[in-house]
């Protein structure tokens, strides 16, 4: 029998993440069977105001190898949580001899002398930060430390902290991934004995061999869905562009098994495992060991920084939804991809296999109610006999499921949409893109919406964009090739984008919609009117993207000058789109005097009044200062 290193209790969080009036949800991945109490303790005076033990309200944890067992503490109060005021909360690990508080395991979890995280529960969102795109072999800062910095100072001040960090998409990327990230994965599946997995229809039979394959390392595109027959299929529906399935740029080394896709979390979201990495007996390629070592102080900067960001994770609430990068690079673009995807077993594999961790790793949390009964059945059977008939069931229920999307019941309603799972097919062409979302989807968040004074809306990819991106992704799809610019924005799809602007139109849609987004790696703010009418809604689109990424520079310079110039205001382009009913008036950033977006590694932050209208709308660069987006002037 294998002998494991012995590692401390609890190897990732406590993470923060559903916290309403009714419901307190933690999150958290330990290293073996836990007996578990939770605390909850007014901060005032210290008292202790509950205390119960986690297994008697909370679904059993899911076990996914040898040391590792994910746990979801799930509490529901008799009495609804009181906003705005300062709460604390403790984990007790109960042994046979003795009792672990939470900073007996993670001592550096709390902020200065606080002998327990700090937590408040706010009803009315009056100030959210949020973004997305974390990539960690990108040479930047880690933008989510601006957040624990900040934190470090206003922990007690509940009128300054965040109500929430919403979390729009990209939080990892399985499918760009740095050699030095890839080492320290396969390291971790070791040290946690993460399980093992068949694997049909690719030139490797299972994970070990995947290991041992000398393509593991930085040729991973050689062993994704390619073969003759899928060749055939991809050009006949991606019009003879030459990639593969996946259609990543940087495929090279492409997550494929469920054990890399958490060992991949584990490592974004905690600093524990980094103690046991070594760089120095990785088995990288010649042709690539420049580059590996570029990448590798990239990822230990990253590194460096997880402690912060566990510290953070620990004291807000977070909110997450996936986009295509926690998947894979163009996941569900257009029907065609779609079709040639899902009917190969080994991509069908690797696109579940990445559903299945986002579940456990970002999903679970977000609303639990909505995850209990059978589908934790059919969680709870995967992993209590792990194997490949086992895992493509769940698989194969997971791709069915319809319910990623959810809300929050606070002041403005936030409803956060799925936009990857239930699109709006192009009927007269597969590679024309498909809609973000399809009509029966968008009735639904109609529905959610309807009557509510103000919403706070997440959609991963913007839904007013930088119109000249737009118009190129326009022309390329066209040509037929959406691959390659990833024509995914909202105006792509004439149905989706007719039937989205008419909701804005209805007469019992909110007066206050604020759209926060993330995706395209730049920072944007614009405030948006429908033409022609008195009462029309306001609407703010704010973008923030990315965390730790970046779109090119100087392609992103020349992009934003000649948008200002072909589609000022008064510009006749813009009667050519789809937009031409509504006006958009883009916010200057106070760093330049004349540019829109801010192309810098950071996390947003909107700050709302009690009718849930921004009041102020910034980023909070990586590199350090606050970049204001300023309101247009009246005309």
């Amino acid at each position: 029998m294998q002998e494991f290193v012995k590692l401390p209790p609890i190897i990732a969080g406590p993470i923060l993440r559903r916290f309403t009036a009714d419901r307190l949800v933690l999150w958290l991945v330990a290293s073996k069977p836990l007996n578990l109490s939770l605390c909850l303790y007014n901060h005032d005076d210290g008292a202790c105001v509950f205390k119960g033990n986690s297994s008697d309200f909370s679904p059993p944890p899911v076990r996914i190898g040898e040391q590792a067992y994910i746990y979801l503490i799930d509490y529901i109060p008799e009495e609804p949580f009181v906003a705005n005021t300062l709460m604390e909360y403790d984990l007790l690990i109960h042994t046979d001899n003795d009792e672990l508080k939470l900073t007996d395991c993670c001592p550096d979890i709390v902020y200065g002398t606080q002998p327990r995280p700090v937590i408040v529960y706010k009803h009315e969102i009056d100030h959210v930060m949020h973004g997305s795109c974390r990539k960690p072999h990108y040479p930047s800062k880690d933008a989510l430390l601006r957040i624990d910095q900040e934190l470090a100072g206003t922990f007690e001040m509940q009128e300054k902290r965040p109500a929430l960090l919403m979390m729009t998409g990209d939080q990892i990327y399985a499918d760009d991934v740095g050699g030095p990230m890839l080492v320290a994965i396969h390291r971790v599946m070791e040290l946690l004995g993460l399980y093992p997995e068949k694997i049909e229809g690719a030139v490797v039979k299972d994970s070990d061999e995947l290991l041992r394959s000398e393509l593991c390392y930085y040729s991973r595109e050689d062993l994704l869905p390619h073969n003759k027959e899928t060749k055939t299929l991809r050009d006949r529906f991606f019009g003879g562009v030459r990639k593969p399935i996946f259609t990543a740029e940087s495929a090279h080394n492409h997550l494929v098994t469920l054990a890399e896709l958490s060992a991949m979390y584990l490592l974004t979201w905690s600093p524990v495992l980094w103690e046991y990495i070594d760089y120095r007996n990785a088995d990288i390629p010649d042709g690539f060991k420049a580059l590996y070592n570029q990448e590798l102080e990239a990822v230990e900067l990253f590194a460096g920084g997880i402690a912060g960001v566990r510290r953070m994770l620990a004291h807000i609430p977070i909110y997450m939804i996936f986009d295509d990068h926690d998947v894979t690079d163009d996941w569900n673009l257009t029907r065609g991809w779609e079709e040639v995807a899902y009917e190969h077993p080994f991509s069908r594999r690797i696109i579940g296999n990445a559903l299945v961790a986002y579940f456990l790793f970002q999903g679970w949390g977000n609303n639990p109610k909505q995850f209990a009964g059978e589908f934790m059945d059919h969680v709870q059977d995967c992993f209590a006999e792990p194997g490949a008939e086992k895992q493509d069931a769940l698989i194969n229920y997971l791709l069915e499921y319809e319910h990623w999307n959810y809300s929050l019941p606070t002041s403005p309603k936030v409803v956060v949409l799925d936009t990857r799972t239930k699109r709006w097919w192009s009927e007269s062409s597969l590679t024309k893109p498909s809609g973000l979302l399809d009509w029966e989807e968008l009735s639904a968040m109609q529905l959610e919406m309807m009557n509510e004074p103000s919403v706070l809306l997440v959609s991963p990819a913007p839904i007013f964009g930088v119109k000249l991106i737009e118009v190129v992704q326009r022309i390329i799809t066209f040509c037929g090739h959406p691959l390659v610019v990833d024509a995914e924005n909202w105006m792509a799809h004439p149905g989706s984008a007719n039937v989205l602007l008419n909701i804005f139109r209805h007469r019992k849609t909110p007066k206050n919609f604020v759209i926060l987004s993330g995706d395209v790696h730049y920072s944007f703010a614009y405030d948006v009117k429908l033409k022609y009418r008195r009462n029309s809604p306001d609407i703010w689109q704010i973008t923030c993207s990315g965390f730790k990424n970046e779109f090119p520079p100087g392609l992103l310079l020349w992009f934003d000058r000649l948008n200002r110039w072909l589609y000022a205001t008064h510009s006749p382009l813009n009667w050519f789109t789809k937009r031409r009913q509504m006006r958009i008036r883009p916010r200057r950033p106070d760093n330049h005097a004349t540019r829109h977006v801010v192309n810098e590694s950071a996390v947003g932050r909107v700050r709302l009044n009690s009718e849930g209208e921004p009041v102020a709308i910034s980023v909070l660069p990586a590199s350090g200062g606050e970049v204001r987006f300023l309101s247009p002037n009246p005309r």
